[in-house]
């Protein structure tokens, strides 16, 4: 397993290693020692699946004090663009964003530490994805950006993006409270 830091040095990108053979092909998803040597110190609480199809967009997504939640993000199945936003205030990369393909060929994951907001899109004909999540899920303590904040100006790599009724009603990143410091 390879841990390889990205544009933001707290985001990371997990390559597993695989083995391959004529039935197919074996990966270890999660080793508790090796992502602890690489700064991932966080308890996983819970683990959840959504399927989406092509031209979907989930997000941006982060959850607020007292239910903050780091994520670990793979697709078990088909390709998406994942998008991490740094909502930390102080940070000399707040409102940057970064993004990360990931897919069920690649067999990659990320992790999103607390104090970032997530989102992807779905650039296959459907995605299965993945999340293990370091907090429980708070309906109180959700939160959500814009997909199409003129501040954050993402390119989502798709056309005609498909949205939840939810995610219509996002917040603007202008309007976000100064819920994480750097």
């Amino acid at each position: 397993m390879k841990v390889i830091k990205t544009g933001f040095p707290e985001v990371l990108e997990i390559l597993p290693t695989v083995y391959k053979d004529n039935r197919g092909y074996f990966f270890e998803s999660y080793n508790k020692k090796i992502f602890r040597e690489n700064g991932i110190n966080c308890e996983l609480l819970q683990f959840m699946h959504s399927q989406s199809i092509k031209n979907t967009i989930r997000g941006l997504h982060y959850q607020v004090y007292p239910n903050p939640q780091a994520k670990i993000v793979y697709v078990i199945d088909g390709k998406i663009m994942d998008v991490i936003v740094d909502i930390r205030h102080g940070s000399p990369k707040f409102g940057e964003h970064i993004k990360i393909e990931i897919s069920s060929r690649k067999k990659n994951q990320v992790y999103i530490p607390i104090g970032f907001a997530h989102g992807f899109s779905v650039l296959s004909k459907s995605a299965t994805v993945a999340y293990m999540v370091s907090g429980e899920y708070s309906k109180d303590d959700e939160r959500g950006i814009m997909y199409n904040d003129r501040t954050l100006n993402i390119k989502w790599n798709i056309k005609n993006p498909i949205l939840s009724k939810k995610d219509l009603n996002n917040m603007l990143f202008e309007s976000i409270n100064k819920d994480f410091d750097y």
